[in-house]
């Protein structure tokens, strides 16, 4: 699902309003967070992985530039 971030939370957590109006709780995939130098800054337009379990949390999974 595509949204966009909205604000930047503690402990690399971002709030991210989806195209539906919905919004989650987001933390960076893998990948994204072991410094290959890719930044989420408000603003950015991402793809979030919804959780299953708790549909108000996710993981960015890729960032838009």
């Amino acid at each position: 699902m595509r949204g966009t971030v909205t604000k930047m939370l503690p402990d690399s957590t971002f709030e991210v309003k989806l195209e539906s109006g919905f919004e989650l709780l987001a933390k960076p995939s893998g990948r994204m967070r072991r410094g290959r130098g890719i930044r989420v800054l408000p603003g950015d337009v991402v793809d979030v992985e919804v959780s299953t379990y708790d549909p108000t949390r996710g993981r960015i999974v890729w960032r838009y530039r």
